[in-house]
This record gives C-alpha cells, sequence and structure tokens, in this order.
C-alpha cells in the first residue's frame, strides 16, 4: 500500500491518519518484517494488524553468488508457490537491482528464458517491493539504482510497478531519484503513451532489438502489432517532453541482427533522436540464437559511434553470466 491507502486503512481502524504516514515509513524506509517492530505504535493496532494483514509477501528460496564478479541472483518463492528472481549487481559505488514485475511472460520473445515460461500472472506491488527490501537487508552496499528488466514485461503490469516505482522514489520511503529507477518495456504502445502523458518522471528503455520490422517481428512477435517506427517516435516523444534521454536496448544476435548493414539502418532509424542507445551482447540460453563474437560487436558499436553525435552507444555486458543471472535468463528456476 502507498502512503494514502495506508492512511484511509487507519482511519478506517479507528487510528489516525498520521499513523499510516508511520506505518509507510516502518515498512519502506526501515523495512521491518513484523507488525510487532513498530515500537511507536499502540499494541491494540499491532494486534489488529496482525490479525488482518501480512506484511510479507516473498520467502528466499535460495540465492546464487557468482564466482566472476559481485553479482547475486536471489530466487524468490511466492505465497501461492511460484518462483521469481531477482539479482543483484554491485560494480565499484554502483549498486543496480534488477527486479521482476511478472511471474513470466506472455510475450514471447523467441531469444528470451522468460518467455518461454509464457504468463503465470502479475507481481503485486508488495511482491515487487519486497524484493528490493531484501536486496537492501542482504547485501551490505547501498542500492543506488533500480532496472525493471527482471523476469515479465512491466508494462503489462503498469499499475503495480507504478506504485511500487512511487514508493522506491518516496523521500519516506527508499528515497531514490526518479533519474535512478528504469522501465524497460519491449514495445506496449498504448501504455508508453500512458506512461508519456502521466508525465511520469522515471527513465524509460524501450527493446528495439532489431533495425527493421522483418527481423524485429520475427524474434519478437509483439511487433506485428506496434511497429518499429512507432516505438521509435514515441521514444522521440519522450526524449522531448522529458527533457531526458529515451534509451534504446539493442540485444546483439549472431547472424540475425549484427551486421553493418543492420549498424547502418538503426543509424539511420534513430537519426534526429537524442537518445542512449544499449548494446547488449545476447546471454545464450538453450535454442539457436547465438552471441556475435567481439570483433563484430565492436565494429557494430563504432558504426554506431560514427555515424551521429545525437546519441550515446554503451556495450553493455551483463553480469552474472557464471550464474544465469544476464538478461534474458532469468526463468524463475528452482535449484
Amino acid at each position: 500500500m502507498n502512503q494514502e491507502e495506508l492512511q484511509s486503512l487507519c482511519i478506517e481502524a479507528g487510528e489516525s491518519k498520521f499513523r499510516g504516514g508511520q506505518l509507510f515509513e516502518w515498512m519502506y524506509r526501515h523495512g521491518i518484517s513484523s507488525f510487532d517492530s513498530m515500537s511507536n505504535v499502540n499494541k491494540s493496532f499491532r494486534e489488529h494488524l496482525n490479525e488482518h494483514f501480512i506484511i510479507q509477501t516473498l520467502a528466499v528460496e535460495n540465492q546464487f553468488p557468482s564466482k566472476e564478479d559481485k553479482s547475486v541472483k536471489i530466487l524468490f518463492r511466492t505465497h501461492d508457490g511460484h518462483f521469481i528472481e531477482t539479482v543483484s549487481m554491485v560494480d565499484k559505488n554502483r549498486h543496480t537491482v534488477c527486479l521482476s514485475s511478472q511471474v513470466g511472460c506472455a510475450l514471447d520473445c523467441h531469444f528470451c528464458a522468460t518467455g518461454k515460461m509464457g504468463l503465470k500472472r502479475n507481481l503485486s506491488t508488495g511482491e515487487i517491493v519486497d524484493q528490493l527490501i531484501y536486496v537492501r537487508e542482504s547485501i551490505d552496499q547501498s542500492i543506488t539504482n533500480v532496472v525493471f528488466m527482471g523476469m515479465g514485461e512491466p508494462f503489462h503490469n503498469y499499475d503495480n510497478v507504478l506504485n511500487a516505482s512511487d514508493i522506491f522514489h518516496s523521500p519516506k520511503g527508499f528515497n531514490l531519484a526518479s533519474t535512478r529507477i528504469t522501465i524497460s518495456t519491449v514495445g506496449l504502445l498504448p501504455q508508453i503513451n500512458q506512461f508519456i502523458k502521466e508525465k511520469r518522471r522515471y527513465k524509460l528503455a524501450i527493446s528495439l532489438n532489431a533495425s527493421n520490422d522483418k527481423v524485429r517481428s520475427e524474434i519478437m512477435p509483439i511487433n506485428k502489432k506496434w511497429s518499429i517506427v512507432d516505438l521509435v517516435n514515441a521514444g522521440k516523444e519522450y526524449s522531448n517532453q522529458k527533457k531526458r534521454l529515451i534509451m534504446f536496448e539493442y540485444v546483439l544476435l549472431k547472424g540475425i541482427n549484427d551486421s553493418e548493414e543492420d549498424a547502418l539502418e538503426l543509424a539511420r532509424l534513430l537519426q534526429g533522436i537524442p537518445c542512449k542507445i544499449n548494446l547488449i551482447p545476447y546471454n545464450e540460453i538453450e535454442g539457436k540464437y547465438q552471441r556475435p563474437d567481439e570483433s563484430t560487436i565492436t565494429k557494430f558499436s563504432e558504426i554506431l559511434h560514427n555515424y551521429r553525435d545525437e546519441y550515446r552507444v554503451l556495450v553493455r555486458w551483463s553480469k552474472g553470466q557464471d550464474i544465469a543471472a544476464g538478461c534474458g535468463q532469468l526463468a524463475g528456476q528452482n535449484g
């Protein structure tokens, strides 16, 4: 619940509106795991809360620390027996947490392990927030960034993802700057437009993964509904309105979308749009897709760098490769 909902809950229970603010801070700033820990809340109301509500929505099933870097993948079990995964990534002073928004995913991007699961259900706001609470309590480094790039399509669970983001951003919650929260979508155009219309301040990333409709439709079925040009235009509108750069993500697949011609076509597609381009060397799972060799990745990046100076290009090597914690590898596997 957000602060307004907690305040209403308190009033209905015969408590003051002020009490709702106390609950909000106890849960999100302090991350308590028991109502009994609320030392400045009267005993009778704590008993009421224990009787009617729960404060933890997830149980930790397992943890997988990487031997290659400081990444940790956490496997959570939900109350109804599903599994989701969260990844903590520490790089010097930067601590990024990759959150899941759904159990599985309905969009069936052919190169993604989560997509092969199909969609089980959306996560509640509480289940999203609990992922971050656990990481904050268990990893000994302050969280600097949150990315909705784990299991699921965040904009298929729009309300809960945005509610969770608001809790992360609240000064009485996690107090993360809006620029430290990134929501990534494969391209649900109505929700992107809603996000822009509502003037949401969080960073937006759109997964293109191709430079034309033919290739994108082959690897991402959602493209048959909204074309690549529609998405690029929406990204341009976001950048113009927000004064904040849209991020386009591009997973490099060997022999599919990694040629010099693909790079030039992508450069022309994004011409005139202030943006960031994240090139993601494919993280391999079972199936036909492979990661290009490093020389191909370097050449692709150089072509984009040299074409225009309106955008920034970054090759993002995923962390946690040895624990299957990279982009597209999360599948909620128990064990």
